[in-house]
């Protein structure tokens, strides 16, 4: 049973000793889209309410708490790949920021769908990414 599986828990709650600046960093992304995650899980209105994006058409609640989900796996992930101290882990979370993200979102939002959210998760993925590249070279 996982309940009384001593060695999953401490797996799970164990954190590497002396992890790079990098990895904390990583963990604190985590941390940032875990909270993003949530958020759109419990309320997927805030889109309208914070980033002032058109009123939902049809069952795009349903949608933006699915990509709250998304985002908190994410996040929970990166939470995690940071507390191991993998410097790998950190730096594969570049690219991804760095390209696949705006190359999706930004076309999205200049059609027109949901445009200030997709620009918003476009900027901040990229801005978050730049702080790991940033903090991954003042490390050598």
């Amino acid at each position: 049973m996982i309940a009384t599986d001593t060695s999953f828990s401490t797996a799970l709650l164990e954190t590497a000793p002396n992890r790079p600046p990098v990895s904390k960093y990583t963990s604190m992304n985590g941390l940032v889209y875990l909270g993003a995650g949530a958020l759109l899980m419990v309320w997927p209105g805030a889109v309208q309410t914070l980033l002032f994006d058109a009123p939902f058409a049809g069952h795009e609640e349903g949608l933006f708490r699915a990509l709250g989900m998304a985002v908190a796996v994410i996040g929970w992930l990166y939470l995690f790949g940071g507390r191991s101290g993998g410097r790998q882990f950190a730096a594969c979370t570049v690219l991804d920021r760095w390209i696949l993200v705006p190359l999706v979102c930004i076309p999205l939002s200049i059609a027109g769908v949901f445009p200030h959210t997709f620009l918003a998760f476009a900027f901040l993925d990229v801005a978050l990414a730049v702080g790991t590249w940033v903090i991954r070279k003042r490390a050598r």
